[in-house]
């Protein structure tokens, strides 16, 4: 019979106070988490967080311009978990379209039940949804161009997942829990199908909140290198795109804005694009020919030996090289030979 153990306290981490946006480039760079406190406590919706949740709940429907959004809505059996159903078939949760003056009444009236439902209005463009919150709420650390989404909910539970992208996640009201996790832990995460996920990205199947050790032995391992951060209204948190994260909302009425950008590459440059192909071409081939093919992605894409090509002259290095609009177009056009079946 499996059992849930208790966890200890993870360790916090770095934090700094407002820094400016050539220190974010700084932090970008070292590719670690830091809490940067107060960064958006200037906002008008911190501040009428601060008047309590009517305030706050008043001001952003405010800024509602009735466009229908997503709003997640669960039983309170689930415990604040929005996930899959018991076989994985399905998710544990309804996806409504409603206004976000509406998600938001639902949240408010949900405070008031001692067993109350889950409600979640999730990933919502502001500029679709709330216009005039970017005006009025501008991001001191990043351009105008990464545009905002916002996050409101009452306690609920975002489990373990990435993001392929840099986020800043700042607090306008309640309080939020993020635990996070270095992105090499993906082996001990345990996580789900990629093409089916409750929220558009692959999830831990490995409760943080109930782990399972028997069930998901090398979780404990992630735990180890597992870091925390709490942001109290007007604190941000900048996370490195690809780490693991989970999110917890600690109070009965909570909003979240977040900025995700640094992902801008055309689509067959994409990481992204490489990697399911690699899961068509490669990972049910011979062990030999994995042998072969690891050599050459380690010597030729991440160099773990240092430069592959420095024997070769600069001007015969061709693709393996420095990359030129002319090798550029070669490879793109080597690639689609390759998907038309013309190779």
């Amino acid at each position: 019979m499996s059992k849930t153990v208790a966890l200890p306290p993870f360790p916090g981490v770095e934090t700094l106070v407002r820094p400016s946006p050539e220190r974010l480039s700084t932090l970008v760079t070292d590719g670690r988490p830091v809490l940067m406190k107060g960064l958006v406590a200037h906002w008008p919706a911190v501040k009428a967080g601060q008047d309590g949740t009517q305030a706050v709940a008043a001001y952003l429907k405010g800024l509602d311009n009735g466009h229908p959004a997503s709003v997640l809505e669960a039983n309170n059996a689930i415990k604040g978990r929005f996930a899959y159903g018991p076989d994985m078939s399905d998710f544990n949760f309804h996806r409504r379209l409603k206004p976000v003056s509406a998600g938001i009444d639902q949240i408010l009236a949900a405070a008031a039940h001692p067993n109350p439902p889950w409600i979640y209005i999730q990933s919502t463009e502001t500029r679709l949804h709330l216009p005039r919150f970017v005006a009025e709420n501008p991001c001191p650390i990043l351009p105008p161009a990464v545009q905002p989404r916002i996050w409101i909910s009452n306690a609920t539970r975002a489990q373990t997942h990435n993001d392929n992208d840099h986020n800043i996640a700042c607090v306008a009201a309640g309080r939020r829990r993020f635990t996070l996790f270095p992105p090499e832990q993906v082996a001990n995460l345990y996580i789900g199908p990629m093409d089916h996920t409750p929220s558009g990205r692959a999830i831990s199947l490995a409760s943080l909140e109930e782990p399972d050790f028997e069930r998901f032995p090398r979780f404990a391992e992630a735990l180890k290198t597992a870091v925390v951060a709490e942001l109290e209204p007007g604190d941000a948190l900048y996370v490195p795109k690809y780490w693991w994260h989970h999110v917890q909302s600690l109070d009965t009425f909570n909003v979240l804005i977040n900025y995700w950008w640094g992902n801008s590459a055309p689509t067959a440059e994409n990481p992204m694009a490489a990697f399911l192909a690699a899961l068509l071409a490669l990972k049910d081939i011979s062990p030999a020919d994995k042998h072969y093919w690891k050599a050459m992605f380690d010597h030729y894409i991440f160099q773990t030996e240092g430069d592959p090509v420095a024997h070769i002259p600069p001007a015969h290095q061709g693709g393996l090289g420095k990359p030129t609009v002319k090798t550029r177009a070669e490879i793109l056009a080597a690639l689609k030979a390759l998907v038309d079946g013309r190779g």
